[in-house]
C-alpha cells in the first residue's frame, strides 16, 4: 500500500531525473521569469538610448562610428572581402528561417507532431514579427546610411538598427536555447558558440562591408536581446510535452 502524498511505486520522485520544474522557473528556461524580463527591460533602455541619440544628432555618426568605417575601408583586401561578402548573405533571406524552424523542432525533442509543429512555426513567426518590428524603426528613424562610395556590399533601405545583426542575432538566440534545451549546460555551452560566433560574424561583416554605422548593428544586437527573452517565456511551454499525471495507486 503506498502511503498518503507518496509518490506511485516506480515513479521519479522529487529527488530524480523527472523532477519538475523549481519553483519561480518557466519550463525548462534556465533562468526565472523574472530575471528574462529584467534583461528584456535592461535591453529595451538602451536600444532607446541608441535611438534617441541617433535621432537628436539627426543620424549623424560619432567619432567611432567614423573611426571603424575609416577602418573597414583600408583593410578590404582579399580573400577577406569575398568572405565577408559570403558570410553577409547568409543573416537574411532563407538561411534564418531555416534555422528558425531547425531550433522549433529541436526544442520540441521527441514531442508529437502537433507539439513539434507549433513549436517550429512560432519560431518562424518569433523571427518574422521581429523583421517586421526592425523594419517599422528603421522607416521610423530614417538613419542615412555611410556614403555609398565606401560600400563593398549592395544595401537598401535606412540603416538603423541593422536589419542582417537583428535577424541573425534572433535566429542565434533563439537555437543557442535549444542546443541546451537538448544537450544540457555542459556540451551545450560549446555547440552554442557556433550560432554565437555566427551572428557577430555577420553584424560585424556589415560595417566591414561599409553597408552601416557600427551603432547600427549594435542597436540590432540589443533589439534582438529586448525580444529573445519574452519569446522564450513563448516558446518554452510550446516546447514542453503535457504529460498525464499519475494517479496514486489505491
Amino acid at each position: 500500500m503506498t502511503p498518503p502524498g507518496a509518490p506511485p511505486h516506480g515513479a521519479p520522485g522529487p529527488g530524480s531525473d523527472g523532477a519538475r520544474p523549481a519553483p519561480g522557473r518557466g519550463p525548462r528556461l534556465g533562468a526565472p521569469p523574472g530575471r528574462l524580463l529584467v534583461a528584456a527591460a535592461l535591453c529595451a533602455a538602451l536600444f532607446t538610448a541608441a535611438a534617441v541619440t541617433v535621432a537628436l544628432r539627426h543620424g549623424a555618426p560619432l567619432a567611432p562610428e567614423r573611426a571603424a568605417l575609416h577602418w573597414s575601408t583600408t583593410h578590404r583586401g582579399e580573400p577577406l572581402r569575398s568572405l565577408a561578402r559570403a558570410l553577409t548573405t547568409t543573416g537574411t533571406g532563407p538561411i534564418p528561417y531555416a534555422l528558425a524552424l531547425l531550433a522549433g523542432l529541436l526544442a520540441a525533442g521527441r514531442g508529437t507532431f502537433p507539439h513539434r509543429l507549433r513549436a517550429a512555426l512560432f519560431s518562424v513567426l518569433f523571427l518574422a514579427a521581429g523583421q517586421a518590428l526592425r523594419y517599422g524603426l528603421m522607416e521610423l528613424i530614417a538613419r542615412p546610411r555611410p556614403p555609398a562610395a565606401d560600400w563593398a556590399a549592395t544595401a537598401t533601405g535606412h540603416s538603423f538598427p541593422s536589419g542582417h545583426a537583428t535577424t541573425s542575432a534572433l535566429t542565434a538566440g533563439i537555437l543557442a536555447w535549444a542546443i541546451l534545451r537538448r544537450t544540457g549546460p555542459g556540451r551545450g555551452l560549446t555547440w552554442c558558440a557556433l550560432p554565437a560566433l555566427w551572428a557577430a560574424g555577420v553584424g560585424l561583416t556589415r560595417v566591414y562591408l561599409g553597408v552601416h554605422w557600427a551603432g547600427d548593428v549594435l542597436a540590432g544586437w540589443l533589439l534582438a536581446a529586448t525580444l529573445l527573452p519574452l519569446a522564450l517565456l513563448l516558446l518554452a511551454p510550446l516546447a514542453t510535452p503535457h504529460r498525464p499525471e499519475s494517479l496514486p495507486s489505491p
